[in-house]
Order: structure tokens, then sequence, then C-alpha cells
């Protein structure tokens, strides 16, 4: 029998367990220790920032080198996608071309640790000369850069998680942390809302959840299961067998919903020994079922079914006259759920 590839890898010896969960324990309260010291210090010079940014007739502009350049791309990325305009930029590309990007209306966001990356402080004059606003992230209040901007937000940590006070770990952490925090209150600010935010991500499951609507995915017309009130079971079971809802609606002569048939409420009635051609389906119906609005999102449907437990709605208009219906399969189909 062949040794499948996950048998083969070799296995940490026990006694090292311990030690390792002790490790990323400590890392992690090292890190929310960073988190807790970053957020007692946010202040006007926050507020100020947040201020500019809202003030720019641009977008953001964040740049910065090695692992604050990869945060700087994910600020980027998280500003864009709640209302924020912002885009990352290399800082040793922008000093050979790529600085073109960059227009005097958009407001920079320069993150260095250290405060002193060449490659960030060799862009600052042609940024001033352009006329652009300067944001810097740094952990050194006295540091080049945090001198040369207009408003400086001090992500200085107590110390790294790395043992060997080396590795960006806590302080990444936290600039991360203060770049989400600013997403979040110009998001806030600028009354940013959920239908806003499906825009900007239509092709992800985010998107097919806020910006589907109930309309998109029902079955209307001729394709609605209904029968009227003096239907019998019989009839009412055809209905349902005829358009494959596992349901169907009854309604008066207005098309105002009564009640509800289901497979449920047909076992229910089997096991009572009822006939199906003789039983009016007003007399075993569902009454007052569970609706969804027309109109309304999709989600809504989706956790209606999931918070009653149930695998189908009717539709109902403002004068709860039926208008639609589906099923869970319906919201599978379109991966709403």
């Amino acid at each position: 029998m062949s040794q499948s590839p996950l048998s083969a890898l070799p296995s940490a010896p026990m006694a090292q367990s311990p030690g390792l969960i002790a490790s990323a324990r400590r890392v992690l309260e090292i890190e929310g220790q960073a988190l807790a010291a970053v957020g007692a210090r946010i202040g006007e010079d926050f507020a100020r920032a947040c201020a500019l940014v809202m003030a720019g007739r641009g977008r953001v502009v964040a740049t910065g080198m090695g692992k604050s350049g990869h945060i700087a791309r994910k600020i980027a990325a998280t500003l864009a996608s709640t209302g924020t305009p912002a885009f990352f930029v290399h800082p040793g590309e922008a000093g050979h071309g790529d600085l073109g990007m960059i227009t005097d209306a958009d407001v920079v966001l320069a993150i260095s640790y250290s405060g002193e990356s060449d490659e960030i402080l060799m862009l600052l004059p042609a940024l001033r000369r352009q006329g652009n606003t300067v944001i810097a992230m740094t952990g050194r209040p006295q540091s080049s850069l945090a001198r040369e901007a207009d408003v400086h937000l001090d992500v200085s940590v107590p110390a790294e998680a790395c043992p060997l006070h080396l590795a960006p770990t806590s302080s990444t952490t936290a600039t991360l942390a203060l770049g989400d925090a600013l997403a979040v209150a110009l998001l806030e600010a600028r009354g940013f809302t959920a239908d806003d935010f499906a825009r900007s991500h239509p092709a992800g499951s985010l998107g097919r959840r806020l910006l589907l609507h109930i309309d998109d995915v029902m079955h209307t017309g001729e394709a609605l299961p209904r029968v009227g009130a003096d239907a019998s079971v019989a009839e009412a079971l055809v209905e349902m067998s005829r358009k494959r809802l596992g349901m169907t609606a009854v309604v008066d002569g207005d098309g105002k919903l009564l009640g509800i048939f289901t497979d449920g409420d047909l076992r229910r009635a089997l096991d009572q020994g009822m006939d199906v051609r003789q039983t009016p389906i007003a007399g075993v119906m569902t009454r007052d079922p569970r609706t969804v609005r027309a109109g309304r999102m999709a989600s809504e449907a989706a956790h209606l079914m999931e918070q009653h437990r149930i695998n189908g709605l009717i539709v109902v208009d403002g004068d709860d006259r039926a208008v639609g219906a589906l099923n869970i399969h319906d919201l599978l189909r379109a991966r709403v759920v």
C-alpha cells in the first residue's frame, strides 16, 4: 500500500507543542498591546488626515517600500472598495517615471516605519513642487518623513513580536489596522452604503448578495403556482407538479394571498387519511404563511428561509396579492446562498 503524502511528512515532536503554542500566544499578546497603544494615540491628527482626504479633489496614492509597501497596497485596496478612490504606487518605480501617475489633486499616503526610507524621501521634493498633500504613517515622530508631512500618524509600537526585534510584525499589524480605521472613518463620513459597496464588487459573492433583488429570481406570471380557495387538494397537487416549486399559493378572486400549500402540508393531510379529491384546499392549507415583499433584496429571502427553516416563499405586493414565488434552489442557482 502506498504511503499518503500527508503521512510522509515529518511530525513535530510532542515536546515542542507547548513551546509552539506559547510562542503563538505571545505574538498575539504583543500585537494586541501594539494595537491598544496606537488606538490610545488616535486624536486630532487622525481627524485632520480624514479631513484632508475628504477635501481632496483626486485620489489617495499609497506608497511604501518592503513590508510597508505590502501594507500600503492593502490600505489602498480597502480605501478603494469603501468609497475613497485610491491606488498604490511603488516609490522606487515612481522615481523612474511612475510619478506621472500622481496628479496635483491627489493626496499621498506615505508609509515608512523608520520614516527614513530613501525611495520615499526622494519623492518629497517633486510632490511638494506639484502641490500634493502628504499624510505620513511612521513609527518615529521625529523622522524626516514625519517632519515633512502635512499630517503625521504615529504607528510606533512598544515591541515587535519577532523575538529578534528585526522582522516587522507588530508594526505592520498596527499600520494595517490604522489604515482600516482611516478607511472606515471615511466610509462613515461619506455615508457609504451597502449598495455602494456592492457596486464596487459586482463580480463577487458579496455583490451578488447585495445587488440581486427578489424580482430577479422569483417565478411570475404563468410560472407562479396558485389555485383558488375553492380548489381541491388534488387540483393543488396538479398545480404544484406543473410548476415544480414544491408549493402553491392559495388566492382569492383578486389574487390576494389566503394561504400556502406545501409538500409538508400534503404529507400531514395524507397521514390523516384525507381524500385528496374531495378535501378542499382551504381546509388543509397553511394560513398566514411567511412571505416576502416584492422589490426586496434576495439576501432577505435567504435570511427568512434560514431563520424559519423553510424552503420556499410567496412574494406579495403592497396589497398582499401573490405576485411571485421562489424557493431555496432559486437562491442557490443565483449564488445568493
